[in-house]
């Protein structure tokens, strides 16, 4: 349950945090940060039954809230420490808010990047000024670079969340909250990986509304708050996972952490799918594409509510990074509609013979296909993996396992194998042996329920289907790749039957991908 009597035991206003607060009341920001909306998720709202706000700190002009405590932390700096250059670590977006306030103070900055932060962030520091080195392949591994260029080279180092001027610079987002939504709100959610955020933003709240909620919200695979405040002690996490990468730390702050203690009523882990879905559901609302980091947020939010059943309440969530490299939105794509429950993955077994694969389709019904791989097996018995999308909820998915069932059909759920999910959707498929007169054609079947038993059942019934592949892929035409034993005699009438259909199509047997893979 939410540790709602943990501030009750905890020393209020502490002298670090009065500290933070009147480094907050006077960071200075707005020489390059906007004060960014908190607008009203409607759609999300009206889902979750509550009233959720977004702080759309996607908009600020590194498209992320980090330029906020980059340009707090470097105003700062006396002249001669202006002189002597600055030097950071950064998986992206702090990388980018110490490059653009280097630009904007005239102060030279070197900013130490993990060699898999995504390409966009690094050509933005490039853009805004700043000198980036790639280096290592964590967090941690770029932080020990820079902190070797900091005593080589004389430079100052810039930390990305553990320094009270970067802490205060994000909490100055509190105080744009909190005028935003004059009523004290009944919880505020916001992405944790250093610390750096809840520690700003948290500190204000608390200071005016003690009996708001704070809540942090982190991806499963880099739990370092939430371990920390646990075992009561900074741990240091073995591995980390790198999906949500702007949040991914191996150990949080030590100044961060002692603020979390104080503010920080209760943390809450997300997995991959569930950011995912928190993306899509910003998308839908907004029509703003969040980074993964910049999602947790909101991921929170929607678990955090389903699992105590919250209705009616004022909730705040931080939009907090949209740097997403274009190349992973097929990855979110594909994982969101499972991570919001509207997908069930299954491996159906189907017996190997003339007429089965379509008494399969008429059993799934007028559900809407996701994916569909399928290819002979020369046993009495073939593996279908289909994705069947779902709108009903838990009531569809148990009214779909049902009829499979009472059809007599075998199946594993596969909606939580991460094996199936990452590789083996991707996967199915294989030589077809023993395939005589098989050939082989590309659809575009439209995307509509029906489409395929449409196809099917025009099929003649002497004709077996050996090979099926099809996914969605958000358009208005499916593409499908059939696989057709068709007899030499019966080509002309197969001609006729795919004239008739009237779908575009292609005859692909002599492809050279079919021959050498499939075939």
């Amino acid at each position: 349950m939410p540790r709602e009597t943990l501030l009750m035991n905890k020393p209020h206003h502490g002298e670090l945090e009065q500290r933070l607060i009147e480094r907050i009341l006077t960071a200075r920001v707005y020489d390059v940060a906007l004060e960014t909306p908190l607008d009203k998720a409607h759609n999300l709202s009206q889902r979750l039954q509550n009233h959720i706000y977004l702080k759309r700190e996607d908009l600020q002009p590194v498209f992320s809230f980090k330029i906020r405590g980059a340009f707090n932390r470097l105003f700062h700096l006396s002249a001669r420490e202006r002189a002597q250059g600055v030097v950071a670590a950064s998986a992206g977006n702090h990388a980018q808010g110490v490059a653009l306030a280097g630009n904007t103070l005239g102060i030279k900055t070197t900013i130490v990047m993990p060699t898999m932060t995504p390409a966009i962030k690094v050509k933005a520091v490039k853009a805004f000024g700043g000198q980036a080195v790639l280096h290592g392949d964590s967090f941690d591994a770029a932080y020990a670079y820079a902190r070797t260029l900091e005593q080589e080279h004389g430079m100052i180092f810039a930390h990305p969340f553990d320094d009270l001027d970067v802490i205060a610079g994000q909490g100055t987002i509190g105080m744009e909250l909190l005028r935003q939504h004059p009523e004290p709100p009944d919880a505020i959610f916001m992405c944790v990986g250093g610390g750096g955020l809840i520690a700003g933003v948290g500190s204000y709240i608390k200071y005016l509304y003690p009996n708001t909620q704070v809540i942090g919200v982190e991806h499963e695979e880099a739990p370092g708050m939430h371990n920390a405040l646990a075992h009561d002690e900074r741990i240091i996490l073995k591995q980390i996972g790198t999906f949500a990468d702007g949040a991914a730390v191996k150990q949080v702050g030590e100044k961060t952490f002692a603020i979390a203690k104080q503010v920080v009523d209760d943390m809450i882990l997300v997995n991959t799918d569930e950011t995912c879905a928190a993306i899509k559901d910003v998308f839908e609302d907004t029509r703003t594409l969040l980074e993964p980091a910049g999602a947790l947020g909101v991921a929170g939010v929607k678990k955090y509510v389903s699992r105590y059943g919250w209705k009616d309440k004022h909730i705040l969530t931080i939009t907090s990074g949209a740097n997403i490299n274009f190349d992973r939105l097929r990855h979110v794509a594909e994982r969101a509609e499972v991570g919001e429950g509207r997908e069930v993955l299954l491996a159906v077994t189907i017996p190997e013979q003339t007429g089965s694969f379509r008494r399969f389709c008429q059993t799934i019904g007028q559900r809407s296909i996701s994916e569909f791989n399928y290819r002979y097996a020369a046993t009495n018995e073939a593996q279908v993996f289909v994705g069947v999308k779902i709108n009903g909820g838990e009531a569809e998915r148990s009214a779909l396992l049902k009829a499979l069932r009472e059809q007599g059909y075998a199946y594993i759920d596969m909606s939580d194998n991460e094996v199936a999910k990452l590789h083996l959707r991707h996967m199915v498929g294989g030589h077809g042996r023993n395939l005589p007169d098989e050939i082989l054609y590309r659809f575009m079947f439209p995307e509509r329920p029906g489409a395929l038993l449409n196809f099917l059942n025009g099929m003649s019934t002497d004709w077996n289907i050996s090979l099926f592949h099809y996914r969605n892929h958000g358009s208005d035409f499916g593409r499908v790749l059939v696989g057709m034993q068709i007899p030499a005699l019966e080509r002309m009438a197969f001609n006729h039957f795919i004239d008739k259909l009237g779908y575009a199509h292609w005859d692909e047997t002599h492809n050279l991908a079919y021959q050498q893979f499939l075939r």
